[in-house]
């Protein structure tokens, strides 16, 4: 019978870093509309904000498929080692 599965993060967390992700696009884009600038410049700083949440969010995944993937392969070095030694 295989082990039931458990979510990794709570409720609370998943919603904090969902609001902090809202809130921090929410804020910027405030200070964004009220900053004297040209539209081309407001321009820039949207897509540098968007490739920089682009970019977290993709760090953050290969950092956990690693994370993983170095867990998965140390399984099948002690399953290699096992059989080798009976």
């Amino acid at each position: 019978m295989y082990p039931k599965h458990k979510r990794r993060n709570t409720m609370a967390f998943t919603f904090l870093s969902y609001f902090t992700l809202f809130a921090g696009v929410l804020l910027f884009a405030i200070g964004l509309y009220n900053a004297e600038l040209e539209l081309n410049e407001k321009g820039y700083y949207i897509a540098v904000m968007l490739l920089i949440i682009v970019g977290s969010i993709l760090t953050q995944k290969v950092v956990r498929d690693n994370a993983e993937d170095d867990e998965i392969i140390a399984e099948q070095q002690r399953k290699i080692e096992r059989n080798e030694q009976a």
